[in-house]
């Protein structure tokens, strides 16, 4: 069981996708409306999702921002709905204070934060809620962050900002027993930096903090594949394998029903004692 104060769940845990949001990568423009997120919600409670995630601005490489009142507008009606279906762990996908403060009120007992809480008050704000925080890797910004990325050495390198983020939450006074780290597939990074992360996953384990990886039909999926976003899930389930083999703690999915197939067969393997 990973116990992360405000959050508790098995170990691996399907974090499933809610994104309300009318430009995300996969499923942006699908659950616009409240029977739609709730019909979205007891489709992942069903198939096993041990969180749900829910975001109202689009990461996706080259898009921009939106404001916080939008973002409030789109995530709080989401996350009411959501809780009146299922008692299950809500997660705010955001990077503003303002939005972290009102989906904590609202009942969100986790933040994942793409920018690691580096905005304005972002420290403050999870240091005061009291709740768990996933911490993000990515290099530049979405509207520019696939422009060429460059490292030296990827593995080292993520795993350093990992670690740099989870002192300076601990000098802000966030407990880190609530601190997740994710090394943001996508974001920042070439197919082949993603490759090199998915294989040493368990170098990334920041301050020995746990794993979230995030990889669901990602563009590197479709390089490695060929296939379009809407054919990935074999593929994505590939990874989460891979992930989980790996001691990947929470892994983000939009196929949670398959996944959460695929990760039962990783723990009974491993539970065998057998290498995969």
């Amino acid at each position: 069981m990973l116990d992360l104060g405000s959050l508790r769940v098995p170990v691996p845990a399907v974090m499933g996708i809610l994104n309300v949001t009318p430009d995300s990568f996969s499923d942006g423009g699908h659950f616009l409306t409240p029977d739609s997120v709730r019909r979205q919600a007891e489709k992942m409670v069903r198939e096993g999702a041990a969180i749900i995630d829910i975001g109202g601005e689009s990461t996706r490489p080259g898009s921009g921002g939106v404001s916080e009142q939008e973002e409030l507008d789109r995530v709080m009606p989401a996350i009411e709905v959501v809780r009146a279906v299922t008692d299950l762990p809500i997660s705010i996908d955001t990077s503003k204070p303002g939005v972290m403060r009102a989906a904590a009120g609202a009942g969100a007992a986790m933040i994942n934060d793409v920018y690691a809480l580096q905005a304005d008050g972002a420290l403050a704000a999870a240091a005061e809620l009291r709740v768990a925080v996933c911490l993000m890797h990515m290099r530049g910004a979405p509207r520019t962050m696939q422009d060429n990325p460059e490292y030296g050495d990827v593995v080292s390198e993520v795993a350093d900002f990992l670690g740099a983020r989870v002192d300076a939450c601990i000098a802000a006074g966030i407990d880190s027993r609530r601190l997740v780290v994710d090394p943001g597939f996508g974001f920042g990074k070439t197919p082949g930096h993603n490759v090199e992360l998915l294989a040493n996953l368990r170098q990334l384990r920041a301050r020995g903090r746990p794993l979230l990886v995030g990889i669901s039909r990602k563009s590197m999926l479709g390089v490695l594949t060929g296939k379009a976003t809407d054919e990935r899930m074999p593929a994505s389930v590939a990874a989460a394998v891979l992930a989980a083999a790996q001691g990947v703690e929470i892994i983000r999915a939009h196929d949670v029903q398959a996944t959460v197939d695929a990760l039962k067969v990783v723990q009974a393997v491993m539970a065998a004692g057998r290498n995969l």
